[in-house]
């Protein structure tokens, strides 16, 4: 992974905070997912209980990135952050 690519995507997650307007629920769980996948990879612990109902979207959400390496989450997790910004 390159430094360049990490600096971007620490950039990125600092912008997401100062967006003007709040993304939807479902931007948001992308958001949430590539960044899990971008700085920890795989989906890892175990599914929160039933009635987490949020804790439960995030890790289904992260799931489904199972296999994409960190590098291209940061990629596209920067893309997303870039485009939102726009």
């Amino acid at each position: 992974m390159s430094d360049e690519l990490q600096r971007r995507f620490e950039a990125a997650a600092h912008a997401v905070m100062g967006l003007e307007d709040r993304p939807d629920n479902d931007t948001l769980l992308r958001l949430y997912a590539l960044y899990k996948q971008g700085s920890e990879g795989d989906v890892h612990g175990g599914k929160p209980g039933f009635f987490d109902f949020v804790g439960t979207a995030k890790y289904e959400a992260w799931g489904k990135l199972k296999g994409t390496t960190r590098e291209q989450a940061m990629r596209d997790y920067v893309a997303l952050v870039e485009s939102l910004r726009a």
